[in-house]
């Protein structure tokens, strides 16, 4: 069989070793540090991985690697079609013939672009990284690289970096208007030029190719992105049969961002329409459109496991810019949009989150634990002018806050001034656009 492809993957290898690497936006993605580890670089589909690739490819040119010890190869080819594992070989026999000097004595970087592809990758990847001198990095816009399966599949051999759409920093950056300093410290009329940008971002989005498309091109390229992850990542992947009620699920969460969700109401809501869906499916479906990277949900925190399947879920679009799309009323829903910006971004920093419901029936929006063990309680309100609203957000915080000592309470808004209403000593506040920024609190006050 190797014959089929050996033509195929030679002209690839060379075109790929000569190809000038694409002008891009530099993202700020974290990439593990460890050694002899294939990363993994995962997504949903049109966020950017590839030119991510092409980064990190850069990114090693300018820390001295040869251009020749740098190979992109993308699967997504139709000549290679059909391609098994004991295929893949064909690759670094290839590469070696044109370079056999440095097999076994110099190390070399292979961006296998949507190896997923190809069935049995896995058992290549591990095999790769026993028995030559190469960096590996890996792509995938499926679930099939997903990080429990990169675990399990490469053994302990892969770690993931997850690439998100756009975050408001990298929008920014890509429209040439990323400041150069915290947000307080800019002048006036920088301040209110990103106030106005926070707000296209809020309902633009952050997905690399609709920056700076008309509404109606960005509507529809939008709706594509989501109809083929659905198509390809869940549908033809899981062998879904209910597409129906598939679509009924993501159409909801989609639209109705930050609400909390019960898959029993979700199925009385199905079972009234004449859609008939077992509770079962209901949640293998969330996992599965968790999976393709279309929603992001948080769970209660509690330390009872019973506590935290029975109560809601709250679910989130990967990216603001999917819910204008698919929100049935046509209204713009700041709230919504902030919020999901905030746990996206979130994410983006490592954080497992969570929201908080107090012993009074008061909830706060996140409790976010960093990678370095420090704690946010974050309560988002894109409106808090309201004095009702003030202090009800305010009151969750508060008591939040007594039952998280550990924890930094803090109130966000789109307002680019403190609430009027003097706030309790043991909660903060900052402006969203500061805190998206990545601006800390002492950069701020």
């Amino acid at each position: 069989m190797n014959g089929q492809f050996a033509v195929t993957v030679q002209q690839k290898i060379a075109d790929g070793l000569a190809a000038t690497p694409p002008a891009l936006t530099p993202r700020t993605v974290y990439v593990p540090a460890l050694g002899g580890k294939a990363l993994a670089v995962i997504g949903m589909r049109r966020a950017g991985k590839t030119y991510f690739l092409w980064q990190c490819l850069r990114e090693r040119m300018a820390a001295g690697a040869p251009r020749a010890a740098l190979l992109y190869f993308n699967f997504e080819d139709e000549r290679l079609a059909g391609m098994q594992a004991s295929d893949l070989q064909l690759l670094p026999e290839t590469y070696y013939r044109l370079h056999p000097e440095w097999r076994d004595r110099r190390r070399v970087t292979f961006f296998l672009d949507e190896i997923q592809n190809v069935p049995g990758w896995e058992s290549f990847v591990r095999r790769l990284l026993d028995s030559e001198a190469i960096d590996l990095f890996i792509s995938g816009s499926s679930a099939r690289l997903l990080s429990r399966e990169v675990a399990t599949s490469l053994r302990g051999r892969g770690m993931e970096v997850l690439v998100h759409p756009f975050s408001w920093r990298e929008a920014l950056r890509h429209a040439g208007a990323e400041p150069d300093r915290a947000l307080a410290m800019l002048p006036k009329a920088a301040r209110s030029l990103l106030d106005k940008a926070l707000h296209d971002y809020l309902r633009l989005g952050g997905f690399p190719e609709a920056q700076g498309a008309n509404d109606r091109d960005r509507a529809s390229l939008l709706r594509g992105y989501v109809d083929i992850a659905l198509l390809r990542d869940v549908v033809e992947r899981h062998q879904v049969t209910n597409i129906t009620a598939l679509r009924w699920l993501l159409r909801h969460l989609l639209s109705t961002p930050a609400a909390p969700f019960s898959v029993q109401k979700f199925y009385d809501a199905l079972r009234s329409q004449g859609i008939p869906v077992g509770k079962d499916t209901i949640h293998a479906y969330l996992s599965h459109l968790e999976d393709a990277f279309l929603v992001r949900t948080v769970s209660l925190y509690t330390a009872s496991e019973r506590q935290r399947m029975v109560n809601p879920r709250k679910a989130y679009p990967v990216d603001p810019g999917l819910i204008p799309v698919f929100e049935r009323s046509g209204r713009a829903n700041l709230g919504q949009a902030l919020e999901t910006a905030v746990v996206i971004e979130l994410e983006r920093r490592g954080a497992t989150v969570h929201y908080v419901r107090t012993p009074a029936g008061y909830e706060v929006d996140f409790y976010a634990q960093l990678p370095d063990g420090s704690a946010w309680l974050l309560q988002v309100c894109a409106d808090a002018d309201e004095p009702s609203t003030l202090v009800r957000e305010v009151r969750a915080l508060a008591e939040a806050a007594a039952l998280y000592p550990a924890a930094t309470p803090l109130l966000l808004t789109l307002a680019p001034l403190p609430p009027a209403a003097t706030l309790p000593p043991a909660v903060y506040w900052q402006p969203a656009a500061a805190w998206l920024l990545g601006d800390t609190l002492e950069e701020h006050s």
